[in-house]
């Protein structure tokens, strides 16, 4: 049994450049030189007859991985044994690979511009846009429950684009009538049924989700207590795609923008003030190998500037303070790095704990989210299906929906494209009646739990119903049971429809 192999002395070379561009050892290199030759040209490898180039030991390669090794060569070669001299030697499959890979690195790196993390970046991109996290859409008609009367099954067709041409959905009820049970019965069927390819970002206002052991473990979620044991989200808000100074003068504009809209307090004059604290912030950093601030940062610098100036602590110090001592984000001489793009991740951050700044925590995060969304490719459709990557769900929304954040507004606005996705709970169709945005207008699936004072005008935009079919069935809507539902009929003939929602803990 071979214990090494040789490289050719090619892809010695690409490897030894690689790793001092992108600082990975040579080994972790040729895993993915190996990984996109077999994934780009299978059985099809060139054979590779050169063994002058430097040394990769079978344990250092292998590891405790050779049962997977070999399966996965045996399932591309439809082989179903595979030889010690085929597997590992340098007549192998595994060295014909490594070498065949290095060619398509080198020439990734190439079309990076030669830059080690722009090619961490594309091989990240490659990985996910190509292979399993892009399920082309499908599979994702989620069962909801009956009708009250013919008790027939009632599915949610989140992302059929001939049936809606949005998949963001509202969940509106009183406390204690199913709606949670409801939102999370839902976002654990995609989920699943997505092959946990579908993610989401849920923010848990009051905190009663996090303590769901059940729902936690069947959606796989990672879980955030913001001010609870010293956890902090590996988050760095001021993360960018770049850092030229245009981009940084309108993030750190935009950033004001978002401290306004949850702060009444915070006028022209502070507005102004943390904007040049931010944009300060990034030129503190700008040559280092984290060239973006934490709020550390901007507070000493906003502190530095109200001392220059003689001016008083006010709101925006206030704000910031709290911001940098709470530890609620990624901050320098952290142990890891901050988490490098969110819409990949599915995530539960509680901020129940927080005394102040839930909605602003929430904010900083749905702005990552959307300056992500900007750089991602269109979400591809297949079959009338498109494939939704990420869900943003709010939790307690009428906290948020009176607020005019354009970030929000944006994802709302521009995610179908995306497939990133908005999911609402709040207590009232009401909350939706709001003159600076029309979210009714976009919110494709709409489901009504028991709700009291509710509107005629907001069911009849909620439901697309008539004014007088919405005057019915206002009362009718104050006096249904837990679990029954009135939501949007998707058949357009009729105006809405009935059904019993199906319950998380019956399904899980």
């Amino acid at each position: 049994m071979a214990d090494r192999l040789y490289t050719s002395s090619e892809a010695d070379d690409i490897l030894s450049a690689l790793r001092f561009e992108t600082k990975l050892e040579k080994a972790v290199l040729a895993k993915i030189a190996f990984a996109l030759s077999l994934k780009t040209d299978g059985k099809n490898v060139p054979k590779s007859l050169k063994f002058t180039g430097g040394e990769m030991k079978r344990p250092t390669f292998i590891g405790d991985d050779e049962l997977f090794y070999k399966t996965l060569i045996a399932y591309v070669y439809e082989q179903p044994y595979i030889s010690e001299e085929d597997f590992y030697s340098n007549k192998s499959i595994i060295k014909n690979h490594i070498d065949n890979g290095c060619r398509y690195l080198s020439q990734m790196f190439i079309e990076c511009g030669r830059d080690g993390n722009k090619l961490l970046s594309k091989l990240t991109d490659h990985v996910e846009f190509s292979g399993r996290k892009e399920m082309k859409g499908k599979g994702l008609d989620i069962f909801i429950g009956k009708t009250l009367l013919e008790k027939t099954d009632v599915f949610m067709e989140l992302n059929n684009t001939q049936i809606h041409a949005n998949s963001h959905m509202a969940i509106m009820g009183k406390p204690g009538v199913g709606k949670t049970q409801f939102l999370l019965k839902i976002l654990t069927d995609i989920r699943v049924q997505s092959n946990f390819q579908t993610n989401f970002i849920y923010f848990d206002y009051k905190g009663d989700v996090v303590d769901n052991e059940t729902f936690l473990k069947a959606s796989r979620v990672q879980s955030f207590q913001l001010l609870q044991g010293g956890v902090s989200l590996p988050v760095n808000p001021f993360v960018l795609p770049g850092y030229d100074e245009q981009s940084i003068n309108v993030s750190a504009r935009e950033k004001a923008e978002s401290f306004a809209s949850i702060n009444a307090k915070l006028g022209v004059v502070q507005k102004g003030a943390l904007t040049e604290a931010i944009r300060a912030a990034y030129a503190m950093r700008q040559d280092s190998e984290m060239p973006y601030p934490d709020f550390q940062d901007v507070l000493e610098i906003a502190l530095a500037m109200y001392e220059e100036d003689g001016k008083k602590d006010d709101s925006l110090i206030e704000v910031l303070r709290d911001l940098a001592d709470f530890d609620l984000f990624w901050k320098h001489g952290s142990e890891n790095p901050p988490i490098d793009r969110l819409t990949n991740r599915t995530l539960l951050i509680d901020v129940h704990a927080m005394p102040v700044l839930k909605e602003l925590v929430a904010y900083l995060v749905i702005e990552r989210i959307y300056k992500e969304m900007t750089s991602l490719p269109d979400s591809p459709v297949e079959d009338g299906r498109r494939t939704i990557r990420t869900i943003l769900v709010i939790d307690e929304a009428h906290n948020y929906l009176g607020q005019k954040n354009m970030f929000l507004q944006r994802i709302i606005r521009e995610g179908r494209s995306k497939g990133i996705v908005v999911f609402f709970a709040s207590q009232s169709p009401n909350d939706y009646q709001q003159k600076f945005f029309n979210f009714q207008e976009l919110l494709e699936f709409t489901y009504i739990f028991q709700c009291d004072g509710v509107s005629a005008k907001s069911v009849q935009d909620m439901l697309g119903c008539s004014n007088k079919t919405a005057k019915e069935l206002q009362a009718e809507i104050a006096r249904l049971e837990p679990w029954q539902v009135v939501a949007r009929s998707s058949v357009k003939t009729e105006e809405f429809a009935k059904f019993t929602a199906e319950a998380f803990y019956k399904n899980y």
